[in-house]
Formats: structure tokens, sequence, C-alpha cells
């Protein structure tokens, strides 16, 4: 006689690939969703198509950039958004300033959740003394001023783009892990995760198959939502001079050059400063629908 199928059991594959094709169309009829969408598109289309957008170079220091007396340049005709202090077009630096952004908050934000992931499932699946160890050592980290323990990393090391993404991502790991832990944890008591041991399934057949696509939801949720908080934390770092290091371009460390010009050019700084609040707003705008799409906790609440 067949046994009906338990309440809990994992969902059959077409069930999750129709409800993946969905998450799609429902973040789509979000306004507010698809305006950050279009940021973010607009964002890597810059980054990508940059030496077509502009005709200069990001680190050339323009013969009639600078006016008589030795100023930066307000935007006009030939520089839309001006010059800086050293007569560099700004449009074309903020540009080539985005694929710093994007490369650091993938890369350093991919770096984290792969590590928050590995040590959350593994305390949350283990636990006993292997997640106990893990997770106070997530506490211990999580103590520390994320802020302060990048700048205390970055000045260990020679700061450059690689350099600066590794440690942002040795800062960011530990809110995944504590998530990944507890959704672990609750999995790892259901019941077809029980039924599956009675069976003789392998460790790695329970995690791959299991439990990983159950958690695959807040990982999306959390990766888009961490990309602003990288974003932010590398502008800060190379506003304080100990992210990515000049002549490459930076959000952060334009405005670290040009803040001595705040009163007299202030486009320097408002200019970078508003695609630093505007990309991080539409990660966070995104990251937001997808946690009450993906989350059924929140669907009512949307």
């Amino acid at each position: 006689m067949t046994s009906p199928i338990a309440p809990d059991a994992p969902l059959a594959a077409p069930v999750i690939a129709k409800r993946r094709a969905g998450v799609l169309g429902r973040l789509l009829k979000r306004p507010l969703a698809v305006i950050g969408l279009i940021i973010i598109a607009l964002t890597v289309a810059g980054a990508v198509f940059a030496p077509w957008l502009t005709a200069y170079n990001p680190n050339e220091q323009l013969f009639d950039g600078l006016t008589l007396e030795g100023s930066p340049l307000p935007p006009n005709a030939a520089f839309w958004l001006g010059t800086d202090l050293l007569g560099r077009d700004l449009l074309t630096r903020i540009l080539y300033g985005a694929r710093t952004s994007l490369i650091i908050g993938v890369v350093a934000n991919g770096a984290a959740l792969i590590i928050g992931t590995l040590v959350g499932v593994t305390a949350g699946y283990f636990r006993g003394w292997i997640g106990g160890a893990l997770m106070r050592f997530t506490d211990l980290m999580m103590a520390f001023p994320a802020l302060l323990l990048a700048i205390c990393l970055a000045a260990v090391f020679q700061p450059s783009l690689w350099i600066v993404a590794m440690v942002i991502a040795l800062v960011n790991w530990v809110q995944t892990a504590r998530v990944v832990f507890t959704e672990t944890s609750s999995l790892a008591e259901r019941e077809f995760i029980d039924a599956e041991r009675t069976i003789g399934a392998s460790t790695p057949r329970i995690l791959f198959r299991h439990i990983l696509p159950h958690l695959l939801p807040t990982i999306i949720v959390w990766g888009t939502l961490g990309i602003s908080t990288t974003v932010l934390l590398e502008a800060t770092l190379s506003y304080l001079g100990i992210g990515v290091q000049p002549p490459t371009a930076s959000w952060g460390n334009i405005i670290f050059e040009n803040q001595t010009y705040f009163q007299a050019a202030p486009w320097l700084v408002f200019f970078p400063g508003a695609a630093i609040l505007a990309l991080a707003l539409a990660f966070n705008l995104v990251g937001d629908a997808l946690r009450d799409i993906l989350d059924p906790t929140q669907r009512g609440r949307a």
C-alpha cells in the first residue's frame, strides 16, 4: 500500500520550477522593485559600456579640464558632470567607478554568502560541539563593529581591489551564518529529513538534495540585500583612504580626493554620493521585494 505524502516533504521539481518562474512576474508587479531593477540595469550598463559611453580616459588630466585659475569646471556641454581637481572628466570616473563598486559588491558578497552558508549549514545540521564552536566563533565576530574590523584588516594588508573585497567578505559573512544556522536547525528536525536518515541516505545527499534547496530563497534574499551593504562599506573604506587606491576610480575615493572642494565645487561630492545612494537603495528595494515574495511569513504583509 502506498503511504501518503508527508505534509512537509520536499516539493516536486516541476512545482519548484513553476514557483521560481513566477517570482520574476510577481517582482515586476511591484513598482519600487521595478525602479530598483532599472537603476541596477543602468549601473551595470554604464559600467560595462563605459569605454563607448565616454571619449575620455578615467585617469587622463585634460588640458582644458580646469579653469584659468586651476579650479574644476562645473557641468557644461563638454563635461556633463564637470571635472575634478585634476581636470579629469567626472562622468568618466563615475562610470569606471561603477565597475569597482559592482565587482567588489558581487565578489565580496558572493564570498561572504559562501562562507556564511557553509558555517551556518554545518553548525545547524551537525550541532553538538561542532555547531557550538562555530556559533561561538560567529558571535565573537559579530561582537566587533564591522567598520572597525574592516579598517583593521585593511590596514594590515596592502589595499587593492581584491584585498578590499576579501576584507569585506571576512566582515559580512556572520549575519548570513546566523540566519542559515537558524533555518538549518529547524529543517534538520523535520520528518522528511528523519525519513531520509532512516533509509540510509548519506549526509551529502541530505544536505545538497533537501537542506540547501530549502535555504535557497533565504540565500537569494540575503545576497541581494548584502550587495547594498557591501557597496556602502567599500565606499566608506575608500573615503577613509584604506580602500581601493587612486588612480583607480572608485565612488568612495572620488569623494575622498575632492572633499576639499566641497563648497567651491559641490558637484564633485554630490554626483558620486548620489550614485552610491541610488545603487544601495536599488538593491535594498529589490531585496525587500524578494523577501516578501519568497518568505511565506511575509506574503500576507505585502
